[in-house]
């Protein structure tokens, strides 16, 4: 289209009763507007602008939203794994790319400032994820009240389950007399808890977001 509006040398401006020199238009490029549209053979003006730069910035913003966990590569089998994994998750209404991205997050394959650098990207294992889930249950927490953990923490799938998560619950019982109702709200309000596997009892070592100084 470029090539029926523009001369070689010059750039065609509304009634084209203006015009300019190769140089101007380089410049005038920079004002170009969405309503310098040819339709008809004519440019229809508009009250409505929108510059190169939005065009551009929303056009990144459409190639940005359409990365999504569908886009994996998966063989077949993980395939399966994958979206028996899913299926887990199913009891707590959440949308498929809901589903996706939180286990994404916890398992390295979409990113997540949690994990830093740290976290391997691997496809999780049904056993793995259950078993989270059912232990979280045994803490007194509904599937409604999981619903909010899993949109607060999706890590907490990607954590180990004797290593971190049960530990971090004894840590809290026996610290901080934290138990029944009242790890059942601390975990509602801050569930990273159960993520935390560093104390640096205030000599930074920069893992600030699995550390206990923020508890």
């Amino acid at each position: 289209m470029l090539g029926h509006l523009l001369a070689p040398s010059l750039f065609i401006f509304d009634s084209g009763t203006h015009r300019f020199s190769s140089t101007d238009f380089k410049v005038a490029a920079l004002h170009i507007t969405s309503s310098d549209v040819k339709v008809s053979g004519d440019f229809l003006p508009s009250p409505i602008g929108v510059s190169c730069t939005s065009l551009l910035s929303s056009r990144k913003g459409k190639v940005h939203s359409t990365t999504n966990t569908n886009n994996l590569s998966l063989v077949d089998e993980e395939r399966k794994t994958w979206d028996a994994c899913k299926q887990a998750l199913s009891t707590f209404n959440f949308s498929i790319e809901e589903e996706d991205k939180i286990l994404g997050k916890a398992f390295g394959l979409v990113h997540s400032p949690y994990w830093g650098e740290d976290r391997n990207k691997e496809v999780p294992e049904f056993d793995l994820v259950n078993g989270i889930l059912n232990y979280l249950r045994s803490l007194n927490l509904s599937d409604e009240d999981l619903t909010k953990v899993l949109k607060k923490f999706p890590e907490v799938l990607g954590c180990s389950l004797e290593d971190e998560i049960k530990n971090n619950v004894a840590v809290l019982e026996k610290q901080w007399g934290i138990k029944g109702k009242s790890l059942r709200n601390l975990l509602l309000r801050n569930p990273k808890v159960l993520g935390f596997n560093i104390d640096c009892k205030g000599d930074c070592m920069a893992q600030c977001t699995r550390c206990w100084v923020r508890f």
